[in-house]
Formats: structure tokens, C-alpha cells, sequence
């Protein structure tokens, strides 16, 4: 595995931090509507991602020949209370996962990358697609968090006028 797609893994915690400069709890836990995401719910959602994926990649160099889990992101979202916790909790959880992931994927070997596991849809995925697709899945939420912070001072600025 090319050290550039563990470093763009591992930028991906600074890019959630840049992403939420400057915003208070208040605009963290805003949402558009009650079925709607806030920032903290996202945050929590991507520390819950990174538990499931930190598992799934276990389970694959350990030889599972079972499918990889899935989980329900809406209700781990919803039983947690995740907009009642804390934004910085959850990317400190990030990060954390982060960080200890990336000293197992700087040992791994070149073959172990291209172990896989079977997907919910029945379709074979290595580690370094996982890994791809991990980076891939933050900057889908980078852009959510985007659009709730524009959706936000929108809102703010028509309640003024």
C-alpha cells in the first residue's frame, strides 16, 4: 500500500478539524430538521464508521470467512442521544482510531493489503479497497458538514431580514 493513501487516510482528521473551525456547541448540534444530521451527529457517526471499519479489517487478516458487518448508521446515530454528546469527543475518537490504525496498516505487508472479506452485498473487498473507500466515505461527510454549516447561516440570515 502506497504511504500517499495512509497519509490521505490520516488527513482526514485535520480536515474534519478545519472543517469546524470557529463553530460553537450551538451551530455543532443545529440541525435543518428533526430527521436531519448535525455536525456532532456526523462527527459521531464517522467515530462509529471507524470502529466498524477497524473491525472489518481485523476480522479480514484474521482469515473471516463470514461477511463483514453492517451497521443501522441512522440508529447508532439515533440510540447514542449523539447530538446531546460532544463533537470534540467523538473526533477525539477519530483520531485516535486514526492514529492506531495506521501503526497496524505501516506493518502490514504488501500481500496482506490485497486480503479481502465479503461486503453486504456479497462482493469481495480488500483492506486497501476499505481503506480507499474509508477516505472517500469522510469526504462525502466533509461536504454534508459543508452544506449544514451553509444551511445554517442561511436560516440565521433570513431570520434578520
Amino acid at each position: 500500500m502506497s504511504s500517499v493513501q495512509i497519509e490521505d487516510y490520516l488527513n482526514t482528521y485535520d480536515q474534519l478539524v478545519q472543517s469546524l473551525e470557529g463553530l460553537s456547541e450551538e451551530q455543532l448540534r443545529w440541525k435543518a430538521s428533526p430527521s436531519s444530521w448535525s455536525v456532532t451527529e456526523v462527527l459521531a457517526h464517522l467515530a462509529d464508521h471507524s470502529i466498524v471499519v477497524s473491525f472489518r479489517i481485523r476480522d479480514i487478516l484474521a482469515g473471516t470467512e463470514v461477511q463483514l458487518p453492517v451497521f443501522n448508521q441512522d440508529a447508532w446515530v439515533s440510540v447514542q442521544h449523539s447530538n446531546g454528546g460532544h463533537a470534540a469527543d467523538s473526533l477525539e475518537l477519530f483520531r485516535s482510531l486514526l492514529h492506531y490504525n495506521s501503526l497496524l496498516f505501516n506493518r502490514l505487508g504488501d500481500g496482506e493489503w490485497e486480503k479481502s472479506g465479503i461486503n453486504f452485498k456479497g462482493e469481495a473487498v480488500s483492506i486497501a479497497d476499505i481503506l480507499r473507500s474509508f477516505t472517500g466515505h469522510v469526504q462525502t461527510h466533509l461536504a454534508q458538514i459543508e452544506r449544514i454549516k451553509q444551511d445554517a447561516v442561511s436560516r440565521a440570515v433570513a431570520r434578520f431580514h
